[in-house]
């Protein structure tokens, strides 16, 4: 397994550009299976969920051919359509269940896998109770046998007013996919209104669907009979544009990220003038620079959006670690996710977990130690602790890095860091 060696400190400088964002590409790659016209999509991030996902579509009978370095991609529809959607492509990737509704929609049947991905809910993992219950007040049938969810339908999925019990990205974008071929009308309240939802509703209303926010978190889709050809730019992404934000304070930086907009992270955004960033913002970019001392933050609270997002928490959990004071972190949104705090108790920190609180005592200097990450996010703040910590750090399980990052090394490098790929 490759892993990062990382010497520290460092100051981080200059220009990044920000890869298209996997969390809005995994559900429209999932949607193409809605099509039986080609589409194109841009400015595809180059990371292994992303891989994964294409290869999902290929093994359902979809003709993948790449362009632009493989940032581009045209997906059309082949003679052979298939239903199976295996564990061995879904045990790495929990996005890989999306494909489960659009492949009862249009062809009224699907075996699929339970998924993988990160683990965050303790026990649990990641239950799909919330998708396999609203799928199938839609009329989808389903049974599960040996790991696997056999689902059918009787013609048509149909339209139905569904409340989530709890907001969930992920469902809501499963039954918003789902509902697009349906018969009748589709409301969904409780939804989730992330960028990456709303990118979805986007990429599908160009393509000809039918679907309104009629309401805060209230979403209504009228069955269209079928989707057009079309050609989509995906958005840039949001978590990786914050991770090089944090970057920048946390180093005392002084960083141009480019090919975002920064609207999505105002909230986080606010949080790091509390520390002492400053920045300016403009169309697509941001230009921000670390403070010489860190400021504490007393409470962060991680909600749905527009609240501060729990995908950024771990990085702004090594930053508060440099603050000056005390700060904590109340994590709302996953039970496992502060898994990354007795890795960054190797390195010095100095942090106290109950339950769903952190407390972070602050003025940590960090020293270099091996580390090991344990999930996509807590891996990236593992290698922002290792950059600015004093002497050698080794980070292995860089795989998890590798999920939703593009080549996020050779950016770091570009700008200063001392970082380098072991196998």
């Amino acid at each position: 397994m490759d892993k990062f060696v990382i010497k520290g400190p460092s100051i981080l400088k200059g220009k990044v550009l920000i890869s298209g964002s996997k969390n809005s590409a995994l559900p429209i790659l999932a949607a193409t299976l809605l099509f039986d016209k080609p589409v194109i999509i841009q400015n595809l991030p180059r990371v292994k969920d992303i891989d994964t996902m294409l290869n999902l579509l290929k093994s359902l009978g979809s003709k993948i051919e790449f362009f632009n370095n493989k940032k581009k991609v045209r997906i059309s529809k082949t003679k052979n359509p298939k239903y199976f959607a295996s564990y061995s492509l879904l045990k790495t990737m929990r996005a890989g269940i999306l494909v489960l509704g659009p492949l009862v929609a249009k062809y009224q049947k699907s075996i699929t896998s339970f998924p993988g991905g990160c683990v965050l809910n303790g026990n649990s993992g990641r239950p799909i109770d919330l998708h396999l219950s609203a799928l199938q007040k839609l009329g989808m049938k389903y049974e599960i046998k040996k790991g696997y969810i056999h689902a059918k339908s009787k013609g048509k999925l149909r339209g139905k007013s569904i409340k989530f019990p709890t907001i969930s990205v992920g469902a809501t974008q499963h039954l918003i996919m789902s509902a697009v071929l349906s018969d009748k009308k589709t409301v969904l309240s409780n939804s989730s209104i992330e960028p990456e939802v709303k990118e979805l509703t986007n990429f599908l209303n160009c393509a000809g669907a039918n679907i309104k926010w009629i309401g805060k978190r209230t979403c209504q889709i009228i069955g269209v009979k079928s989707l057009k050809e079309t050609n989509y730019t995906i958005m840039g992404d949001r978590i990786e544009a914050g991770t090089f934000c944090v970057a920048a304070t946390l180093t005392k930086g002084n960083l141009l990220i480019k090919g975002f907009n920064p609207k999505t992270i105002s909230t986080e955004l606010n949080f790091l003038k509390k520390t002492g960033a400053r920045f300016k913002i403009f169309n697509n970019e941001i230009h921000i620079k670390g403070p010489q001392k860190i400021k504490k933050i007393n409470h962060i609270i991680t909600k749905e959006y527009h609240g501060f997002s729990t995908d950024l928490q771990p990085q702004f959990m090594v930053l508060l670690c440099k603050a000056i004071g005390k700060s904590s972190i109340t994590e709302n949104i996953f039970k496992s996710r502060f898994m990354h705090v007795m890795e960054l108790q190797r390195l010095g920190a100095k942090i106290s977990v109950k339950n769903n609180k952190a407390k972070i005592e602050g003025n940590t200097s960090f020293i270099g130690a091996e580390i090991m990450s344990s999930d996509l996010r807590a891996s990236a703040a593992l290698v922002l602790a290792a950059i600015s910590a004093k002497g050698t750090s080794i980070v292995s399980r860089v795989y998890h890095c590798d999920r939703g990052y593009e080549n996020i090394e050779k950016k770091l490098k570009k700008i200063g860091a001392k970082i380098k790929r072991i196998s």
